[in-house]
């Protein structure tokens, strides 16, 4: 049949069949196109039929692709919790460190508001102090300046006044003429001064110098009580310069001093110069 069909090629190699051949390919065209049609009506009009092995390799293809996408959401979810969770703690941390130094600003302004309520306190109190002492430099100042007056005025008085010394913020008026203690008291009384108070051994050198050792009335008595001896300003005397056997009472009623060189007792109606003395104070 080989033969015939090469036999059958023509010159420019176009296969010619004959007869019998064509009618022989046609029947078996057409009985493969009756077959293929066939096939497809079942396959069409069949229900697929599928084995075991097909459905467990789906179930498992299926159980494959929920884990992976369950995998990808819970990494997801852990993802975000994570990024959630470190945001979390940023800002626990920054609030906690506003916390802090929010604390600290306020012990801070705590102290200095106790510092500046102290320094107020401290302001009040020396602004007190600076009035007060400005009140008692005031009344300093008024009371020096009434001392000034004053001793300028006892000055002027007793420069116009013969007979008067000053001696250490006194003055001294010596008499000439003589009289009792009494007379000699009122005189001094009647000048605004008094007889004399010795208060020191200093003082008793004074008198004996000015006085040339002459007797004149100090301003001592024991006039009130018998014994003890007051000065005139009413202070009792403590310890004096009486001559040796001095105060001795002896032709009774002896209730004056005197001073010589140094003290004795005298009757009050005797008559001496004395000594008048005005305090000065400044």
């Amino acid at each position: 049949m080989s033969e015939s069909i090469y036999a059958n090629v023509n010159a420019d190699g176009i296969y010619e069949m004959d007869g019998e051949d064509r009618e022989e390919m046609t029947c078996d065209a057409n009985a493969d196109t009756i077959k293929s049609h066939d096939v497809r009506r079942r396959t069409k009009n069949q229900t697929p039929q599928h084995t075991g092995s097909d459905c467990v390799k789906i179930s498992s293809r299926a159980a494959a692709v929920c884990l992976m996408l369950l995998f990808v959401l819970l990494l997801t979810a852990v993802i975000v919790l994570c990024v959630q969770l470190f945001t979390n703690i940023d800002l626990f941390q920054f609030k906690s460190k506003n916390i802090i130094e929010e604390r600290e600003l306020l012990t801070k302004i705590t102290n200095l508001t106790e510092e500046r309520d102290k320094l107020l306190s401290k302001n009040k109190n020396l602004t007190n102090e600076r009035d007060g002492l400005l009140s008692k430099n005031d009344n300093l100042t008024k009371q020096r300046d009434q001392l000034n007056q004053e001793r300028n005025e006892l000055v002027k008085t007793l420069n116009e006044t013969d007979g008067w010394l000053y001696y250490k913020f006194s003055f001294y008026f010596i008499s000439y003429e003589k009289k009792s203690w009494t007379e000699s008291r009122k005189y001094c009384t009647e000048r605004g001064a008094d007889l004399i108070i010795i208060n020191n051994r200093e003082e008793q050198e004074f008198i004996r110098t000015v006085t040339s050792g002459n007797i004149v009335w100090i301003g001592l008595t024991d006039n009130d009580e018998e014994g003890v001896w007051k000065w005139v300003d009413g202070s009792t005397l403590t310890s004096g310069s009486w001559e040796p056997g001095e105060p001795n009472n002896k032709i009774s009623n002896e209730d004056c001093a005197v001073s010589i060189f140094d003290w004795a007792d005298y009757p009050c109606n005797y008559t001496f110069v004395w000594i008048c003395e005005k305090d000065l104070e400044v």
